[in-house]
């Protein structure tokens, strides 16, 4: 695969961690966050590229995860995907995200809402908060190449706890959207919260 943290190294890195470590992840520093804006700067001009790389990656490395996308779930032939329209449109939406991320790392309040909401949202889309991690290491791989020599151990550090950073706010917006249905389902005498005022 050519890239150090693909494969297993970015389960450990990224993708084996409970929610009791990951609840409290650190955001970047200030020095992480010039860094991570500098390096984006680099990595916008070819964000369609790397979102369509780190999509195939991410079906190479861990192929359960097409069960959550029904358009590439029986495709087996990689060279398809690479040119596949659908991939590329879903990589560049996933490419925006990191791109709003990035730009509110300077304003943490809208940062957690853009990841909350994100996380809830792949609530309904059947994406388990286990597969968030796995594009945060994609990402990384798909962009080293980009980068070339600017590509250093601390901007990938910086990288890293950007990415467990907004991947943990997504998992507490999946769970807080999991228990708010699972409240929802419960008919209104089994809700621990309201009386049955039925007469």
């Amino acid at each position: 695969m050519g890239c150090a943290i693909s494969g297993l190294a970015a389960k450990a890195e990224f993708g084996d961690r409970t929610t009791e470590e990951t609840a409290g992840a650190a955001c970047p520093s200030e020095d992480q966050i010039q860094m991570i804006k500098e390096s984006w700067k680099v990595i916008q001009d070819d964000i369609a590229k790397v979102g369509i790389i780190m999509f195939v990656r991410l079906f190479e490395t861990h192929p359960e995860c097409k069960d959550v996308f029904f358009l590439f779930r029986d495709v087996e032939d990689l060279e398809r995907l690479r040119t596949s329209r659908e991939l590329r449109a879903h990589g560049l939406r996933v490419m925006s995200l990191i791109e709003k991320s990035v730009a509110r790392l300077d304003q943490l309040e809208r940062l957690e809402a853009l990841a909350l909401e994100l996380g809830k949202s792949h609530y309904h889309y059947n994406a388990p908060p286990k597969y968030y991690s796995y594009v945060g290491a994609e990402f990384i791989c798909a962009v080293q190449p980009i980068l070339k020599e600017r590509w250093t151990a601390e901007l990938e550090e910086a990288w890293k706890t950007m990415f467990q950073f907004v991947t943990s706010l997504m998992k507490h917006g999946y769970e807080e959207e999991s228990n708010r249905q699972r409240h929802l389902a419960l008919s209104p005498k089994d809700r621990p919260d309201k009386k049955n005022t039925a007469l």
